[in-house]
């Protein structure tokens, strides 16, 4: 099946699976069935199967998934081997913390530069990195061709910054800045955090789902 037309629904599965077989995997599990690895993830077997054949299927009849190398697969389709170049604008609280306790290597990506406006922080070092000034992302984007930029910036300052990395060839954004970085850039990957609305999500669960 082409990637194209996979949902995204199964692919927001994806890294779910991969957490989960890694974690068997440290267990010393080599091998589990569909039915099993329901069971621990409160899926049905139907739907692990239906997700799984969206790339070919990975089980054999009577054995079920070889552990290590389903994880391997998945770890392929989600690009984990490729280690994109990934820039993060925005060293406040939000962004060292994500600097700092996001492990980009095991996610696909390789952090290459962090930004920051304020004079004050530029200099300084994090995660082995120095601070560089927003005022010098032309100049390293041109040398370094990052793919990806995480936005840990306010959203009044996000759009003038989405705009200009765009234009500098970055293709996809880990955002955490509440704009709608899609609306005037349909064509850009982009995957929104947003925690308040989690929290929201949450408190409509307490308020919706209990007996």
């Amino acid at each position: 099946m082409s990637n194209s037309i996979i949902s995204n629904s199964v692919i927001k599965r994806l890294p779910r699976y991969y957490r989960f077989l890694g974690e068997l995997k440290a267990a010393g599990m080599t091998r589990i069935s569909s039915r099993e690895l329901s069971e621990r993830m409160g899926l049905t077997a139907s739907q692990i199967r239906q997700d799984l054949n969206c790339f070919g299927g990975f089980g054999q009849q009577g054995y079920g998934y070889n552990i290590e190398l389903l994880q391997s697969e998945i770890g392929k389709i989600l690009g984990l081997d490729m280690k994109k170049s990934a820039i993060l604008i925005g060293m406040g609280n939000l962004g060292k913390a994500v600097a700092l306790h996001v492990n980009f290597e095991s996610k696909g990506f390789r952090l290459t530069g962090v930004f920051d406006s304020k004079e004050s922080l530029v200099g300084q070092v994090v995660c082995g990195l120095p601070i560089r000034s927003t005022a010098n992302i032309d100049e390293f984007c041109r040398e370094n061709k990052p793919e990806i930029a995480i936005l840990c910036i306010p959203k009044t300052a996000a759009k003038g910054i989405a705009d200009q990395l765009i234009k500098l060839g970055v293709k996809g954004f880990w955002n955490f800045s509440h704009y709608d970085i899609a609306l005037n850039h349909p064509g850009v990957s982009v995957e929104n955090v947003h925690f308040g609305d989690s929290l929201m999500t949450l408190s409509y669960r307490l308020n919706n789902e209990q007996d």
